[in-house]
């Protein structure tokens, strides 16, 4: 059994409307985790709609509710605009849950904006952040390094970069135990001078800093192990998830094709599935928190599916029970007074 701080069990509520394969996906992920990780869910969405999914499931003695929302966000909406136009929507209906102390942590699977916007709007940034970000691990085959920002943040400003690598470094020593982490900014050459305007403007405020800055960093630097913590805007950012995603499938294809009749086709389909598990950012860790809210909100990868969302659960449990949003209030705070004090010597 899992015990928030307030030695009751973490209760996570779950936009069972959000992502490419809501609400099926999400349901039965949903069911997964409470019967896997011991937390109670909150299911989020139109009663109708949940209860016929949940019905195809045994959850004789699972903590699972259904909390009813007569919408549910759809892509192409403009975030900000759609959860105020509906103000029953799943994700808000959810997000409100954390606010209102009804659930210690969200989970929800897209649109990403929307999951943001309702995060920024009702649970508000930290005092000493600009704005949240999106990051953490997303790669199997580097589970030691953290890209921020992932998708949250599309244009930003120097100085939000380096709240980013704030909380990247934060990240990592506490929930990596990575010791002084090493910071990259990804740019098109290590040189100081290469990048765009927002690279070349960040890069001497990166260097003034105090953080264990070692400079430009490149793309293949994101599987190198040269950084441990790697920066970006969330356009960049979003743009290498999901081509690393469409990579490792292209790659799985090639290898069925090429090594079919050559190994045992038990054997291949064994390798294909894990090198695809490895290269999926979504079934890296299941989902990343928003870094940088009054409250635990994780976003999964818009395509996960049934062990991803259980996997962003298990991310939402964890930082629940590691009381993941103080400590990063706590250590913004000494970081931005460090990055203070340097500037006055």
């Amino acid at each position: 059994m899992n015990l928030s701080d307030k030695g009751k069990i973490v209760r996570i509520s779950v936009d069972a409307m959000g992502g490419d394969f809501a609400p099926t996906e999400i349901v039965k992920g949903s069911v997964d985790a409470a019967r896997e990780e011991g937390v109670e869910i909150l299911l989020v969405g139109p009663r109708d709609i949940v209860e016929s999914e949940l019905r195809k499931y045994d959850t004789d003695g699972l903590s699972i509710q259904i909390v009813q929302a007569s919408e549910y966000l759809v892509e192409g909406e403009h975030p900000a605009m759609a959860i105020r136009q509906k103000r029953d929507a799943s994700i808000v209906v959810a997000t409100k849950l954390v606010r209102d102390s009804k659930a210690d942590a969200v989970v929800g699977a897209g649109p990403t904006g929307g999951v943001v916007a309702s995060a920024l709007t009702i649970l508000g940034c930290v005092a000493s952040l600009s704005r949240p970000v999106v990051g953490g691990v997303f790669i199997g085959l580097n589970k030691k390094m953290v890209a921020m920002d992932l998708g949250g943040n599309v244009d930003c400003q120097p100085y939000q970069l380096l709240d980013f690598a704030i909380v990247g470094i934060i990240y990592a020593e506490k929930y990596l135990n990575i010791e002084n982490p090493r910071v990259g900014l990804l740019s098109i050459g290590a040189e100081e001078g290469k990048g765009n305007a927002q690279n070349q403007e960040s890069y001497p405020l990166f260097k003034d800093s105090g953080l264990n800055f070692i400079g430009n960093v490149e793309g293949h630097d994101l599987l190198s192990g040269r950084a441990d913590v790697i920066i970006c805007d969330g356009f960049v950012g979003n743009i290498v998830v999901k081509f690393t995603e469409a990579m490792g499938n292209a790659t799985a294809r090639w290898l069925e094709k090429n090594l079919s009749g050559k190994i045992a086709d038990e054997e291949l389909r064994a390798l294909t599935m894990a090198y695809i598990a490895e290269t999926n950012p979504a079934g890296a860790l299941g989902g990343g928190p928003l870094l940088g809210v009054n409250g635990v909100v994780v976003v999964a990868h818009g395509r996960s599916k049934a062990p991803e969302i259980t996997g962003a659960i298990q991310q939402a449990r964890y930082a629940v029970e590691t009381g993941l949003v103080e400590n990063l209030k706590v250590e913004l705070e000494k970081a931005h007074q460090a990055i203070e004090n340097r500037k006055e010597q």
